[in-house]
């Protein structure tokens, strides 16, 4: 059980070592490409401009194609549904 204890200790101060370098290495990275804050404050609204849009965009052809896909089933749908369904087809297509 004692001799086990070192051997416990070596393996948990490797492992915080090993843990530390790895971070400093991404800290300095990260400050090798962003020397100043105003670079990341403007990358990270650039990024989130990008990431709002594409999804907008995305958003749009899921709800397209879904709409696209219940149109195609208007006939074969029992009448209150395929009428409910045919009223948002002709309300896409009408704008």
């Amino acid at each position: 059980m004692i001799k086990q204890i070192p051997g416990k200790i070596v393996k948990k101060v490797k492992n915080d070592n090993e843990r530390g370098a790895r971070q400093a290495i991404l800290e300095d990275l990260f400050y090798d490409f962003h020397r100043h804050r105003f670079q990341v404050y403007w990358m990270n609204f650039v990024r989130g401009i990008y990431f709002g849009l594409g999804s907008l965009i995305g958003a749009t052809v899921v709800v397209a194609i879904l709409v696209w896909i219940l149109g195609q089933f208007t006939g074969y749908l029992p009448e209150a549904i395929g009428q409910y369904i045919q009223q948002i087809v002709d309300a896409m297509q009408k704008k």
